[in-house]
């Protein structure tokens, strides 16, 4: 009996958070709402907290997914990256442009999700971001080798935050007036000149 509880359990878990995909993919965060999800999966109001703690944890498990996705894409730029690391910087921060480009509603809500002041993101949350830091940091290690730890992980970070900018920006054509076919080409101006430096 308990096995099949938890397997009613699993089963709607999957279900609500797959609902919650495609309504933050199609209409945006601000459309999620418990009342439409029970009515799509199914179930009463109620059902939703006894697997998520509240919407925010719902939330947070379908941007760790979207991170995932993220994370798949910029490794796949990178197998085809050339072998200097500013220039797999440039490939990986214009695959996290198309990222953003192409799946809008979803790469906003990474960054548009509301908790608690002081409150951290889980633990497994905040691994999907690591992981896409690494991404950024290891090529920087190659670039800024005399950098101590302190100062690679705030380039690391620093980097991130202007690559983001620019895309955040950008998608926004009515604040930043840049077309979207000159996003890339304002990124690798950006990074080329932040590494120049290391010569």
């Amino acid at each position: 009996m308990a096995g099949k509880v938890a397997e009613r359990r699993a089963a709607l878990r999957e279900n609500l958070v797959l609902i919650a995909e495609r309504t933050i993919a199609d209409h945006g965060l601000g459309a999620l709402r418990a009342r439409d999800l029970a009515s799509e999966a199914g179930c009463a109001v109620g059902a939703i907290y006894n697997v998520f703690g509240d919407l925010t944890d719902l939330v947070l498990t379908v941007n760790a997914r979207t991170f995932h996705r993220l994370g798949a894409d910029v490794a796949e730029a990178l197998a085809d990256a050339p072998q200097d690391p500013v220039e797999q910087l440039v490939v990986m921060a214009q695959a996290y442009h198309r990222f953003a480009a192409e799946n809008h509603q979803s790469w906003r809500a990474l960054f548009d999700v509301e908790r608690a002041p002081g409150e951290a993101a889980p633990d497994w949350y905040l691994e999907e971001m690591g992981r896409l830091f690494t991404y950024i940091s290891d090529p920087l290690a190659v670039i800024f080798p005399d950098r101590d730890s302190q100062e690679h992980a705030l380039l690391t970070r620093a980097l991130f935050s202007s690559v983001h900018g620019i895309v955040l920006l950008g998608l926004d054509e009515a604040s930043a007036g840049v077309p979207s076919h000159d996003i890339d080409r304002m990124i690798a101006l950006v990074l080329r000149q932040l590494t120049a430096s290391r010569k």
